[in-house]
């Protein structure tokens, strides 16, 4: 590993890269810039600037091409196996979608070739089973850990839109093998399927209110079950009880992307809403129950900050273009 380093931005593609990390960035822009958000924006930094920050080395983890031509493309998100294992979803042709790596980067196993639109979503359910979502196609693929296919589920219902991203964000477990599934581009809801993948019920619309959405992009459920909602573009976490009664938020946030609970603390990957998709911002640890800052990390680059993720040794874990920065336990 390296210590990261702020990224030299591409002259060539930059536009199609920044488009790609947004996750439809077309549907879901931001307004321009106003008063009003730059004040969020600089009341947001103030509060994060006087949280404590977090003893943790930025360092860049990158999977080891094992061939000639072989290449990652933009790591969209990521997910730890219970043995320590990295499974990325990335958007690149050069490589499949899913790769599963060793600590020291080496490829194990790999797939998905050509059965992906838009990669978006990766989670690993208590059972080791490996979930992914298609930001375009809507669909949700359940895979053994090994990449046999078990389930599809078709979410569909998309309206119309002026881009590609159209469908599905992201997945949770809930108890008795219950789904939970955030749709938010083009629809602004959640919905709830059986461990079978029959659809219960949703929940959601478009809105700035109560139980309202503007792109519902991460989701995350507590042990007291509690529902987590990244609500992106609003930029707060929703909260909601299993049968979508909603409890509160944490809001006062900027553009979260995804969230991961641990135990108490909840990591937010976020950045100002005043500045682009895929600007620098942080990884801040909530409390999960009272929205408090507890901390954070500073996050620079481009193209970061799509997915975050923990080890079992809570060393937080973030996209960054094709490649990862793993927060590595800084040393006493």
């Amino acid at each position: 590993m390296r210590q990261h380093r702020r990224a030299t931005p591409a002259i060539a593609g930059c536009v199609a890269l920044l488009l790609s990390l947004a996750g439809g960035a077309a549907l879901a822009q931001p307004p321009s810039s106003t008063a009003a958000q730059d004040r969020a924006a600089a009341d947001l930094r103030a509060r994060i600037d006087a949280s404590p920050k977090l003893p943790f080395v930025a360092t860049v983890f990158a999977a080891k091409p094992p061939s000639a031509g072989w290449a990652s493309g933009m790591v969209s998100w990521l997910a730890f196996d219970k043995a320590g294992n990295l499974y990325e979803l990335q958007r690149g042709e050069k490589a499949d979608p899913i790769l599963v790596l060793d600590r020291q980067g080496r490829l194990l196993r790999s797939w998905g070739k050509g059965g992906y639109t838009i990669p978006h979503a990766i989670r690993i359910d208590p059972a080791g089973n490996v979930w992914t979502v298609d930001a375009a196609a809507s669909r949700v693929i359940k895979y053994s850990p090994r990449g046999e296919k078990l389930m599809t589920i078709e979410v569909g219902e998309q309206p119309q839109t002026r881009g590609p991203f159209n469908g599905t964000s992201d997945i949770a477990f809930g108890p008795n093998g219950r789904l939970f599934i955030t749709d938010g581009y083009g629809n602004a809801r959640v919905l709830e399927y059986s461990a079978a993948g029959k659809r219960l019920r949703q929940w959601g619309e478009h809105g700035m209110g109560p139980g309202q959405f503007h792109l519902p992009h991460a989701i995350q459920i507590g042990a007291d079950g509690t529902v987590y909602v990244a609500d992106r573009e609003n930029g707060r976490i929703e909260k909601f009880n299993l049968d979508g009664k909603f409890l509160g938020e944490i809001d006062g946030l900027g553009r979260t992307y995804s969230i991961k609970l641990a135990g108490d603390a909840l990591w937010a990957a976020m950045a100002p809403l005043n500045l682009p998709t895929g600007a620098p911002g942080w990884l801040v640890k909530l409390d999960a129950r009272t929205g408090k800052i507890l901390g954070h990390l500073d996050v620079d680059g481009e193209h970061v900050l799509h997915g975050v993720e923990l080890t079992a040794a809570g060393e937080p874990i973030t996209t960054a273009d094709d490649h990862v920065i793993w927060f590595k336990a800084a040393p006493p």
